[in-house]
């Protein structure tokens, strides 16, 4: 008998329909019964494509017995972390401030029936003891017995937990810019970066795109180096799916080698535009090819027909973490031509001991130059070899049994990839990157925005709950991207309410921006959120955006709120600069930015002027022909004839160019 999360909008919720569980999603009717039951909430945050999270699932939900202890002592409530980032970030928080611990998915966390305040909480608990962790049913016993017992005083300490949660929500000290910050920053991360491997820091190793950004874009030679050396060693190791393209979301070891095969649409859009910059800097066919790899990955395997975007691929198939992407040498052997298989072999690790659980997962064991001078055969020529050869693997896998699928459609996550895409198909002259893009766009403005509000997911064909402050400012983001790659009206008008949007429903009323709206359900806390997390802050990517849109359309509500946002998280940037790098971008925007263009003229010149432009400098090409523009712009004409380029920086614009050699020029000094 299906319990209620049945006809959830979630697939992980839906993964938990089958067990014997009571599990309630997070509504109010689960809220109103642990009120009036008095039994406590056992909370269970998870995501459908994680491994730990299945394997709780399979040992501990799906056992009659232990099933039975929840159902009787606990209302047991099911969350899926990338519905509701706003639950998960408060719960893991508190995790922390109980445990002193780190948290992760599962999390499983124990709430007071009434305030919804956690007295005890972990991540994954097994179903006997092992590893200094306690058996879970056991645990179930201990702490509802305990709870019974102790109800009465736990006053203090959810007093306390509610206070500490308050105190890292608020605003951070004011504080001034330290000299030599960006400095401070690279220094920083050279400390902790693996010149070897690349990377920060030894295993797990995660790719922080947010932070390569920010390294690749500094004019210092050290920083640089770290953002490309820790690119060109994840497009080479186990982190990339050499067959099928895109990237896993972590490595388990410090070389890259083995991943943790679950494959996020957040990785994929952070990391695509980020392998093209470097492509297009370095000029390197292996960091290209890795960037068409992600394209060609998401597009094949991710996008629905209307254009929007799955959320995740499964680490699991056929109860196996990694099976679908793992090789045998003789099966590898059996498609590749004779010719090619030493080689191949030789690169990618076949020839060696197996590397995961006595199968072959592909990793860059060898350089291409190394091979091609083991085997005495030009770079190039085994280039094309291999480069055919994947795809042959690709075919191949395609028959074995897929990983799950998560197949929501994520606002803010679908954003954050229409801008990855806009940015690469830019600067590597992709375009139908950036029609896939348009059509992603096109899906969240369809089926996401409703009477000037987004909503955060969208999954059997209806959006469910409201949007948080990521869902907004991703989604101004990629506007300001797409308008730079083709010019739309209804785009900008959209960007517009976007911005306005942000700033009616999350001020804080301190110069900050809440996560959640201010109509949005009461919860424990009500979180600020400055630091990076495995996407870039919010905060700053709307102080970015606000500030880029305000100086474009000559709104001058929108850089003031852009200079609130920053001078609000001053303190927070200034005492940990290297959690904040997006906050850094976003600095530079409000007091030091960068040269925005609009282009005005018509046709094919038009473009050509846009095309001399591309990963050079922001621009916006304007057809003479468009109608009800902003003042700002209308205020910028295009002549009889020809193009003309209003170079402007803040809020200063230049005398307009009209001759191409001299647009040329400038973009060269740009």
């Amino acid at each position: 008998m299906p319990n209620r999360l049945a006809d959830s909008s979630s697939p992980y919720l839906r993964q938990h329909a089958g067990n014997p569980v009571d599990w309630h999603p997070w509504d109010a009717e689960a809220l109103a019964l642990a009120r009036d039951s008095g039994r406590p909430i056992l909370l269970s945050v998870g995501y459908a494509a994680c491994h730990w999270c299945h394997v709780m699932a399979h040992e501990s939900f799906e056992d009659e017995a232990t099933a039975a202890i929840m159902n009787r002592r606990y209302v047991n409530v099911k969350v899926d972390r990338e519905e509701r980032p706003d639950l998960d970030k408060i719960y893991q928080t508190a995790q922390m401030l109980l445990t002193r611990r780190g948290g992760g998915w599962p999390l499983t966390m124990f709430l007071t029936p009434e305030e919804r305040t956690p007295f005890f909480g972990g991540t994954y608990f097994p179903p006997e003891p092992r590893h200094g962790l306690p058996a879970f049913p056991e645990l179930l016993e201990r702490l509802a017995d305990w709870y019974a017992e102790h109800a009465g005083e736990l006053a203090e300490q959810n007093e306390s937990v509610r206070r500490a949660l308050q105190d890292l929500y608020a605003p951070p000290a004011a504080a001034d810019w330290p000299a030599g910050l960006e400095a401070g920053a690279v220094a920083a991360l050279a400390e902790q970066f693996d010149p070897r491997h690349g990377g920060f820091g030894g295993a797990p190793k995660f790719p922080r795109p947010t932070q390569l950004r920010w390294l690749l874009a500094q004019d210092d030679a050290r920083a640089r180096h770290m953002a490309a050396h820790t690119l060109e060693r994840m497009a080479e190791g186990g982190l990339q799916d050499h067959a099928g393209g895109g990237f896993y979301r972590y490595s388990v070891d410090a070389q890259w080698m083995i991943p943790h095969f679950e494959k996020m649409l957040y990785d994929q859009a952070l990391l695509l535009p980020l392998y093209a910059e470097a492509a297009a800097r370095l000029e390197q066919p292996a960091l290209a090819a890795a960037a068409a790899g992600i394209a060609s990955f998401v597009t094949r395997e991710l996008q629905d027909g209307a254009g929007g975007f799955y959320s995740s691929l499964d680490a699991d198939s056929e109860g196996e973490e990694g099976r679908f992407y793992l090789w045998t040498p003789d099966a590898v052997r059996a498609l590749l031509p004779e010719a090619g298989y030493d080689a191949f072999a030789f690169r990618y690790g076949l020839d060696r001991e197996a590397n995961f659980e006595g199968r072959w997962h592909l990793h860059g064991f060898r350089s291409l130059d190394e091979t091609a001078a083991r085997f005495e055969r030009p770079a190039e020529e085994l280039r094309t070899i291999f480069a055919a050869a994947l795809p042959r693997l690709l075919a191949a896998r395609a028959a074995r049994e897929r990983p799950g699928l998560d197949d929501k459609i994520l606002t803010a996550w679908n954003a954050l990839m229409v801008s990855g895409l806009a940015r690469a198909a830019a600067l590597l002259g992709e375009p139908a990157w950036l029609d896939a893009a348009a059509a992603a766009f096109a899906h969240l403005r369809e089926r996401l925005w409703d009477d000037g509000r987004l909503h955060a997911s969208y999954s059997r064909g209806r959006a469910a709950l409201a949007g948080y402050l990521d869902d907004y400012v991703f989604t101004l983001e990629a506007a300001l991207l797409l308008l730079e790659a083709r010019w739309d009206a209804g785009d900008l008008a959209f960007a517009e309410e976007l911005a306005a949007a942000i700033l009616a429903h999350f001020e804080d009323g301190e110069g900050g921006l809440y996560f959640t709206a201010h109509d949005h359900e009461e919860l424990l806390a009500r979180p600020r959120l400055l630091a990076d997390d495995v996407t870039p802050a919010g905060a700053a990517v709307a102080c970015e955006c606000l500030a880029r849109l305000g100086f474009l359309l000559g709104r001058g509500e929108w850089t003031a709120a852009a200079e609130r946002i920053l001078a609000a998280a001053r303190g927070a940037v200034a005492r940990a600069p290297v959690e904040h790098a997006r906050f850094l971008e976003a600095r530079r925007a409000v007091e030091e930015p960068a040269p925005q263009v609009v282009l005005r003229g018509a046709g094919e010149e038009l473009e050509r002027w846009r095309a001399q432009a591309r990963g050079r400098a922001s621009c916006f090409a304007v057809p003479a022909d468009a109608e009800d523009l902003p003042e700002a712009l209308a205020a910028k004409p295009a002549p009889a004839a020809g193009v003309a380029a209003y170079v402007c920086t803040g809020t200063a614009c230049a005398a307009p160019l009209h001759d191409f050699a001299a647009w040329r020029d400038w973009l060269e000094r740009a």
